[in-house]
Order: structure tokens, then C-alpha cells, then sequence
């Protein structure tokens, strides 16, 4: 298997699109059977383009959320105690 660069319209067999997502083939036959990525029939043979499977990955992106620490349980821990 060759290590060019792939084009955004290229269309890549379900072995070269699980290299290029670093995952199984049976987890890309997957998504295409689940219909969770774009696909294409070419004969008998699935198809996926790289633009496609990236649309896949980016909708799957989980941004960093901000931890918020409530005000009120910060002053509970450090106002003393009453005896």
C-alpha cells in the first residue's frame, strides 16, 4: 500500500479507508452498513471519500467544556466550622 497523499474526491476501497481512519475494515463496513457515513456502490464494491469519512470525524468532535466549581460549596470548605 502506497503512502501518497489522498485527494478529497478520491474514492478509497473499505481497506484503505479503515488505514486512513487507523481503524478496522469491519468497523468501516460498519458505518456504511449503519448508514452513519456516506458511501458509494460501485458494482458490488464499497466506496467512501476521504472528504466524507473527514465529515464523519468532525461530527464526532466533543469540544473541552469549562469546569465551573460552584460558588457557594468553595466558601462551605473553607469558612470554619461553628462548635
Amino acid at each position: 500500500m502506497s503512502t501518497q497523499p489522498v485527494e478529497g474526491n478520491a474514492l478509497l476501497d473499505v481497506a484503505a479507508a479503515a488505514a486512513y481512519l487507523g481503524v478496522t475494515e469491519a468497523f468501516v463496513r460498519r458505518l456504511a452498513l449503519e448508514r452513519r457515513v456516506r458511501y458509494f456502490k460501485v458494482g458490488k464494491f464499497v466506496r467512501l471519500r476521504p472528504v466524507d469519512l473527514d465529515a464523519f470525524v468532525e461530527a464526532g468532535r466533543q469540544d473541552p467544556v469549562r469546569m465551573r466549581v460552584h460558588v457557594r460549596s468553595r466558601q462551605r470548605r473553607t469558612a470554619p466550622r461553628p462548635n
